[in-house]
């Protein structure tokens, strides 16, 4: 309890700062240079509502100049959501079932689409699955409508398992009905997040609009509607280009407000109900905060230092060497310069992130994941929470 405190208490400073900061007569623009606070999109953050009234011109109209960052549609978080009749997890698996006590689940396809059906053996209730969220390299979850409110499928697919089981958070015993055992009704505030993450254009003025989103996460997502910024261009008004672009923010801000905006900041997860635990290892920017030593504003420690969120999700380990050496020393004995203070690892100077950031395995996601707190990790020692 102490050490959350403490973690609080350090959250709350470093808001503080950031208010103070962010409240000041200028914001740093595209490129560094002052900016005036007053453009629609100058904070624009992505999951939440947009009010700053601009239109969407969608990502293929972006790819016009911006060819490579544009072509993200195969990336993760182009595929962090699909449409049921684009889905390629549900084209491939014509019909999935799973069983939890008495009731019995299907997820067939038909014609353009699948069908989501949940009997228990009288009675059944059968929905079309609208969007799969998730890519599936781990799991992914549906997303159905039933009576009017949007809801989140009992069941998931799952990789390792090539089929169904109970969705994670969700309860793994007998539903106590039939409308229970349908899965979970979203609130306001968990269709805002989780179309707000996985689609785009789906926030609107009056919150989140699900109607007009689009699978994925795709250029305006993270960057704000287009609409003004491509008049800009057209224009070739260079000084005021009405675009969001978060590379003026240092990495403190980078990974916990902005990119935690979607994979779960500090802040966010010490406000869950159910915080500590295994769950949050998939939390990347909240365990990045408890590393020490690696809590800092130096863009080196941002999520884009290691990720190119426009690019493919590089898997080997061999690839990361870079980033750790751009902060540590190869050895001991090299001295220190400007850039590199860090210490020498004394066992490698290859593969740092197995030992420093192992995968833990998630039992109820199948799955083994990259914990980003980053540390001397020794065989046998509980993953820290």
């Amino acid at each position: 309890m102490r050490e959350g405190i403490k973690k609080a208490l350090a959250l709350a400073f470093l808001l503080a700062c950031a208010a103070a900061y962010m409240a000041g007569p200028v914001l740093r623009g595209v490129w560094g240079q002052a900016r005036a606070p007053q453009i629609p999109l100058a904070k624009w953050r992505p999951g939440g509502r947009d009010n700053s009234g601009v239109r969407h011109v969608g990502s293929e109209t972006c790819a016009g100049c911006h060819t490579r960052e544009a072509a993200q549609g195969s990336t993760p978080m182009g595929r962090a959501s699909q449409l049921a009749s684009d889905c390629d997890i549900l084209k491939a698996r014509p019909r999935m079932i799973f069983r939890n006590g008495r009731y019995a689940y299907q997820i067939t396809r038909e014609d353009a689409g699948s069908v989501y059906t949940v009997s228990d053996g009288v009675s059944n209730i059968s929905e079309p699955i609208l969007f799969c969220f998730g890519q599936g390299a781990a799991g992914q979850t549906y997303i159905f409508r039933h009576r009017g409110a949007y809801y989140e499928s009992r069941v998931s697919f799952f990789q390792t398992l090539d089929g169904l089981d109970v969705t994670i958070e969700h309860p793994r015993a007998e539903p106590s009905s039939l409308e229970d055992a349908l899965g979970r009704p979203m609130t306001n505030e968990a269709t805002r997040g989780c179309f707000g993450c996985h689609t785009t254009a789906a926030a609107g003025a009056l919150g989140i609009e699900p109607e007009r989103a689009s699978a994925g996460v795709s250029c305006e997502a993270c960057h704000g509607p287009g609409e003004k910024h491509l008049a800009a261009v057209k224009a070739k008004d260079l000084k005021n280009l009405n675009i969001y672009n978060p590379a003026g923010l240092d990495g403190l801000e980078l990974s916990q407000e902005f990119c935690g905006a979607c994979h779960q900041s500090f802040e966010t997860v010490m406000g869950l109900e159910s915080q500590g635990g295994a769950a949050n290892v998939r939390f990347q920017p909240y365990r990045i905060f408890n590393s020490r030593g690696h809590l800092t504003e130096d863009r080196r420690m941002s999520c884009v230092a290691c990720h190119d969120p426009h690019g493919p999700l590089e898997r080997d380990p061999v690839k990361y060497d870079a980033n750790c050496l751009s902060c540590h020393l190869t050895t001991p004995r090299e001295p220190k310069t400007r850039a590199r203070t860090a210490a020498a690892c004394p066992v490698a100077t290859r593969q740092c992130v197995t030992c420093h950031m192992p995968k833990v395995e998630l039992p109820s996601m199948h799955f083994k994941f990259t914990d980003h707190w980053v540390r001397i990790a020794r065989p046998g020692q509980p993953v820290p929470r």
